[in-house]
């Protein structure tokens, strides 16, 4: 998008500069061939200065061309087709309505361009949004007829986490699978850390980044996105969805909760795994091995197969040893599941079968 805008406003310069010279009396001023070399020169300062404009526009409007350049990504190139035939449409009936519009008094010179911009942008949404049934009309089947693909952005928690990739196989995740290289940059820089259980765990990203390219169902791509230079990854990763549209996959908590304060789709595999743990209820009964002592007085801490933390008072005494709990409250929260439990005395029945 800066290129376009340095080319098209280069040209525009040239050709101002190259129309400025045929309107002076060059003839009078320069001698022949002096003035052909006067026109040219005054055709290249003039592109250069419509080139420097340009760059300025550019760096002026950067997010807006970003978000721009990012959300043609989201559209087929039968939506952009149809919409760009919407949009001549949409301007010949303007120009129509212009006719009319610009004899009022008064008023008429002032909504001539209003209302061009009016029509021709509802003639340009309503071709790309209908645009499988335009196509239908005139026989032409769009192979996109479903609507655009969903965009899911990958955070280096969830990659390292290694448990997407599974989701990813079973197609619980679908849409387009995206990694920013900011994000492999991370994971490059946790692969070459001097600590070595860091060493490993960024190899292991690397390695999960490479399976997800054979495992993704919907497509996968590395993106390069240029922020600012003062944010972190997280800050990073928010500003890229926003622009994108785009949903981030992450198991980070403060990256949920900052995401979801800007309305940003988050997927926390977290949440995906809480939700897939077996229900209990207050009453039921559980065995369960004590293994570490709790943080309040006579507790113990054990946990089921899935990893979901038990909490069962009085248990510090039969800490190493299985014993019997009946659950009396579950606390779910985003960080997980927690089960309290009371041990369930000798003699005293059960009021079901232990797990």
């Amino acid at each position: 998008m800066v290129w376009v805008w340095r080319v098209v406003l280069g040209l525009l310069g040239g050709l101002g500069a190259f129309q400025l010279g045929a309107s002076l009396p060059l003839d009078d001023w320069i001698e022949s061939p002096w003035r052909y070399v006067a026109w040219a020169a005054m055709v290249v300062v003039g592109a250069l200065i419509g080139v420097v404009i340009g760059s300025l526009l550019a760096r002026l409007f950067h997010g807006r061309l970003r978000a721009i350049d990012h959300l043609t990504d989201r559209y087929s190139a039968s939506q952009l087709t149809v919409g760009a035939i919407g949009l001549v449409v949409g301007l010949v009936a303007a120009a129509l309505a212009g006719v009319a519009v610009a004899q009022l008094p008064i008023i008429g010179p002032y909504l001539l361009l209003p209302v061009v911009l009016v029509v021709a942008y509802i003639f340009s949404r309503i071709a790309a949004r209908r645009h499988v049934d335009i196509l239908r009309l005139i026989g032409i089947r769009s192979r996109s007829s479903s609507e655009p693909q969903e965009v899911r952005i990958l955070d280096t928690s969830a990659i390292i986490d290694g448990r997407v990739i599974d989701v990813v196989k079973t197609g619980f995740i679908g849409g387009s699978l995206v990694v920013p290289e900011f994000v492999l940059a991370e994971l490059q820089r946790i692969a070459d850390s001097a600590d070595g259980s860091k060493r490993a765990r960024g190899r292991r990203g690397l390695e999960l980044v490479e399976e997800l390219r054979s495992a993704s169902n919907g497509g996968f791509s590395v993106k390069d996105w240029k922020g600012d230079p003062d944010d972190d990854v997280d800050a990073s990763l928010v500003r890229m969805a926003r622009d994108m549209g785009a949903a981030i996959v992450t198991t980070d908590f403060n990256l949920n909760k900052v995401a979801r304060i800007q309305e940003i789709e988050v997927l926390n595999v977290n949440d995906l795994a809480n939700a897939l743990k077996p229900a209990v209820l207050p009453g039921e009964p559980l065995r369960v091995k004590i293994i570490r002592e709790g943080k309040e007085f006579d507790q113990g801490v054990g946990y089921l197969d899935d990893g979901t933390m038990i909490i069962v008072e009085g248990g510090r005494q039969a800490l190493g040893d299985e014993v019997d709990v009946e659950v009396t409250s579950v606390l779910q929260s985003p960080s997980g599941k927690m089960i309290f439990t009371r041990m369930v005395e000798v003699g005293e029945p059960f009021r079901g079968a232990p797990r």
